[in-house]
């Protein structure tokens, strides 16, 4: 009888068997031989009944029945030997859509969650944390990754199909799915983070609204652009996202913003946190409100006509304490004077280099051999002051093409002593918010800027921006800021990881190495002995830490 045919029958018995039927090797002296047996429990003691031995085979073919009756491969043959056919990501693609569906964000798009387009938002908005590209990149990796397959696309996603036609919807749910993220990561009485950003473009973009020259916040200059506002929780959880033109200021959005958390979001308790140049006293005038408390800082000017009007000194600020003051001609408004050591010594060096190379460059015009004229020279000092912004401390003069000038050294020691220092603002009330928790209220505002780094550079890579309509831009973006809302929620849950991780040359977790541990885990499509079964990676000790902490399943 051959091997074979050996197998076959001992697999028919297993199947006609219960318990399971197993082959025990034994040797006795130089030979050695199989028993048939099933085990079972009786008293508590482990029972085995022998049905039969096997002998005259070799160790190694025992062992291949052994492998067999344990529905493992086997092959007896170098041309039965298993070859890998195919190899493609599963294990972040998988592990991610479980987190997704954790957080329900499936229903959140679309409350009937078995709907293609909902499903091909979910493989964008995943694939923006594994692949960023643009949407045709994601549709063309469908034979590297299995996250099409399991979001529910057959063979070759289209992507006009399964990614614009998609978008489209997307940006037709923003607000219902905002309004979900409000009511699940805000409450009554909540403090609101709020901050904008650009993104610039490159190419043309002459069917869109939104594409606009304006104030680059990344001092990309000459490139148009588009203005991103976003709002948080006060754990930097992303709630909402909107576009702006590229030419729109900071100031003025904030009014349609406070009125969209009001009205849209139903919060009626508001402490709206946002930065120095966004929460003016006239945009304060507009909408206060009982229920509205805000909490900022002043600009430079600010701080400095306090001090003209002696309404503070410079010596009441102190790098240890929080000195909190009031202002007679705005008894509403609560003045929390700090100041930063480091942050005082940077900005120290930083205007000490800026002034070296301004000097060095004035004393280059002043002394030059060259003959010029007043305006050509003026020009030359108009150049060097544009790219250092030190023109306020230098008082200078050109006569008959000639430059004079001088260091205000008073000036530069006035504005020397302001250094590090800083004044949060706020008419929040005393019994709810002392000094320190303005303060820490107010830093919280990190966590919107640590979101920006995130959309725009690390990980996300909201450019370059391939759509050239202003529909598809405004999806793009909304689909990039829920797929950071997946990253922040991923980061929660990993802090475990990430806290007892190493300094230095031992620091090792970041997200990034967390993405490519989960997509190092494969599932494999192996052919032996003319049969296929598809195998996943094993796991190692760092793959089942991030599962557990993610609480997913392979």
């Amino acid at each position: 009888m051959t091997l074979w045919r050996i197998l076959l029958e001992f697999v028919a018995m297993e199947h006609a068997s219960s318990p399971p039927i197993h082959l025990e090797i034994q040797r006795h002296r130089n030979n050695c031989y199989g028993l048939l047996r099933t085990s079972y429990r009786e008293s508590g003691k482990i029972r085995h009944t022998t049905h039969g031995r096997i002998t005259g085979f070799s160790h190694e073919k025992l062992k291949l029945i052994q492998a067999a009756l344990r529905n493992e491969v086997v092959y007896t043959s170098s041309n039965e030997a298993p070859k890998i056919a195919n190899s493609r990501e599963y294990g972040a693609s998988q592990v991610i859509l479980c987190l997704a569906k954790g957080l329900e964000l499936d229903k959140m798009l679309y409350s009937k969650n078995n709907l293609q387009w909902v499903k091909d938002c979910l493989a964008m908005i995943i694939g923006r944390l594994i692949y960023a590209g643009s949407k045709l990149s994601l549709t063309n990796r469908y034979k590297d990754t299995v996250l099409w397959e399991l979001c529910g696309v057959k063979g070759i996603p289209d992507v006009d199909e399964n990614c614009y036609s998609s978008m489209d919807r997307l940006l037709e749910r923003q607000q219902d799915i905002q309004q979900k993220l409000a009511a699940k990561h805000f409450s009554d009485n909540a403090m609101v983070l709020y901050d904008i950003t650009s993104s610039y473009f490159e190419g043309e973009y002459s069917e869109s609204q939104i594409v606009k020259f304006g104030y680059n916040r990344d001092c990309k200059r000459g490139h148009e652009q588009i203005v991103i506002g976003l709002i948080c929780n006060m754990d930097g959880c992303p709630i909402a996202v909107e576009v702006f033109a590229g030419n729109t200021k900071d100031e003025t959005t904030v009014k349609s913003k406070i009125e969209e958390i009001e009205k849209r979001y139903k919060i009626k308790q508001i402490i709206f946190v946002g930065d120095r140049g966004m929460v003016t006293k006239s945009n304060i005038g507009k909408i206060k409100k009982e229920g509205f408390h805000f909490i900022s800082a002043l600009t430079h000017p600010q701080i400095k006509e306090l001090l003209s009007k002696k309404v503070l000194a410079i010596k009441m600020f102190d790098h240890e304490k929080i000195i909190e003051m009031a202002d007679a001609d705005n008894p509403e408004y609560r003045y929390c004077l700090c100041r930063n050591k480091a942050t005082g010594k940077r900005e120290t060096i930083t205007r000490q280099e800026l002034l070296k190379k301004t000097t060095t460059a004035l004393d280059k015009i002043a002394n030059s051999p060259k003959k010029s004229t007043t305006k050509e020279t003026a020009a030359r000092v108009g150049k060097i002051f544009g790219s250092t912004k030190m023109g306020k401390f230098i008082e200078w003069e050109v006569n008959r093409g000639r430059l004079k000038w001088s260091l205000k050294t008073d000036f530069v020691e006035a504005e020397s002593n302001l250094d590090g220092c800083y004044i949060i603002v706020s008419d929040a009330p005393k019994d709810k918010f002392n000094s320190e928790k303005l303060v820490q209220s107010y830093k919280q505002l990190r966590l919107v800027e640590q979101a920006f780094r995130n959309l725009k550079t690390v990980q996300l890579e909201i450019r370059p921006v391939y759509h050239k309509t202003d529909i598809r831009i405004r999806s793009h973006v909304f689909l990039c800021m829920l797929a950071y809302y997946l990253q922040w929620n991923m980061n929660q849950k990993l802090k475990p990881l990430f806290e007892k991780d190493g300094n230095h040359k031992k620091h090792f977790w970041t997200f990034e190495n967390v993405i490519e541990r989960l997509k190092s885990i494969r599932i494999e499509e192996i052919h032996t002995a003319g049969t296929t079964c598809k195998i996943i990676t094993q796991l190692d000790e760092d793959q089942r830490t991030i599962l557990n902490l993610l609480g997913a399943k392979l």
